[in-house]
């Protein structure tokens, strides 16, 4: 086997480590974001500049930070 013929079969093999290893980078992280809806994400979200907001956080934001329903005891 040549040289070129070893590099392309290394090469084909790399997705397969890299996929899991990047899977399982992207779950950590995501671990890491407080809950949706809690004072701490919208504490997260009033920092971030309105025009990253996607329509699912501004719908979110409005009804968990703006208008905030208390449930009574």
């Amino acid at each position: 086997m040549n040289r070129q013929n070893r590099a392309l079969i290394r090469a084909a093999h790399l997705p397969s480590v890299r996929f899991p290893a990047l899977l399982t980078a992207l779950l950590g992280l995501a671990g890491c974001a407080p809950e949706v809806g809690s004072e701490a994400w919208c504490e997260a979200l009033a920092e971030k500049s309105k025009g990253d907001w996607s329509i699912n956080e501004a719908t979110e934001f409005a009804t968990s930070c703006l208008f905030k329903t208390y449930d009574e005891d």
